[in-house]
C-alpha cells in the first residue's frame, strides 16, 4: 500500500519538513504502509549536504527582492530550486521491505519520471555522471533523498511549468555546462499540474509494484488518513 498525501495550494518547506519526518517515524515503527507526498513549494532555494554556496548566484538583498527563502537541508546533493510550476514528490518508503538497495531505489524514482514523461510523448533518460531526469542536455527533474535506517526521506522535483527565471539565480545541483528545461516549453502548450500528478502517482505505483490510498488537500499538521478526494 502506497498512502499519497497531496496538497492543491503551495506548502511551506519547513512544514513539508515536518509531516515528512513524522511520517518517517511512523514508518520507522511500522505503524503506517510507504507514503507519497505531492505537493509544490512557494519559491524556495534548498542546499544539501554536500551543496556549496558559491553555486547560489543571488545576494540576499536580491533574495528577498525575488521573495524567496533559503533552506539547510539534509538531503543528498547540492542547491534546488522548488516553486510555483514544479511538481515535488516526496517518497517515504521503508528499504528494509524492498532489499536495503539505495541504488535501485535512486534508478526506480529516474523510472517513475521517463515513465511519466513518455505518457506526453517526451523522450527522456538518465545521465551517467548525474543524478535525475533529461531531455537532450537540459534537466527537467531532479532527485536528492536521504536514506535513514532504511527509510527514505527527500525525493524529486520535475519541473512542469516553473518560472524559469528562477533557474538562473543558481547552478541547478551544482551543474555550469547544462540547461534547464520544463514540461510545458517542451511541449508548447499548456499542462495542468493536477494531471501530472496523477499521471506521476500512477507510474509510482506501477514502478514500486503498490495499490494507492489518497489523501487529497492533506493538512500538514495530519498524517492519519482521512476520506480521499476522487481525482
Amino acid at each position: 500500500m502506497l498512502r499519497v498525501y497531496q496538497w492543491r495550494e503551495p506548502v511551506d518547506y519547513a512544514a513539508a519538513y515536518d509531516v515528512q519526518k513524522r511520517i518517517w517515524s511512523e514508518t520507522l515503527a511500522g505503524d503506517g504502509p510507504d507514503a507519497l507526498l505531492a505537493l509544490t513549494h512557494p519559491p524556495t532555494l534548498t542546499i544539501g549536504k554536500s551543496g556549496r554556496l558559491e553555486n547560489m548566484l543571488l545576494s540576499r538583498e536580491e533574495m528577498e527582492h525575488h521573495r524567496l527563502t533559503l533552506f539547510f537541508t539534509d538531503r543528498g546533493g547540492d542547491i534546488t530550486y522548488h516553486g510555483p510550476g514544479q511538481l515535488v514528490a516526496y517518497p517515504i518508503i521503508d528499504l528494509r521491505r524492498r532489499g536495503k538497495d539505495v541504488h535501485r531505489y535512486i534508478d526506480d524514482l529516474e523510472e517513475v519520471i521517463i515513465r511519466t514523461l513518455a505518457d506526453y510523448s517526451v523522450a527522456a533518460h538518465r545521465d551517467e555522471q548525474h543524478v535525475g531526469v533529461w531531455v537532450g542536455d537540459d534537466k527537467i527533474a531532479a532527485i536528492g533523498v536521504r536514506v535513514s535506517r532504511w527509510v527514505t526521506m527527500h525525493g524529486l522535483a520535475l519541473n512542469v511549468d516553473p518560472i524559469m527565471e528562477h533557474f538562473s539565480f543558481i547552478n541547478p545541483c551544482g551543474i555550469v555546462d547544462r540547461g534547464v528545461t520544463s514540461l510545458v516549453k517542451l511541449l508548447s502548450r499548456d499542462v495542468s499540474l493536477e494531471e501530472v500528478t496523477g499521471r506521476l502517482v500512477a507510474r509510482f505505483a506501477e514502478v514500486f509494484s503498490s495499490e494507492i490510498e489518497w489523501v487529497v488537500d492533506a493538512p500538514t499538521g495530519v498524517t492519519a488518513p482521512l476520506e480521499a478526494e476522487a481525482l
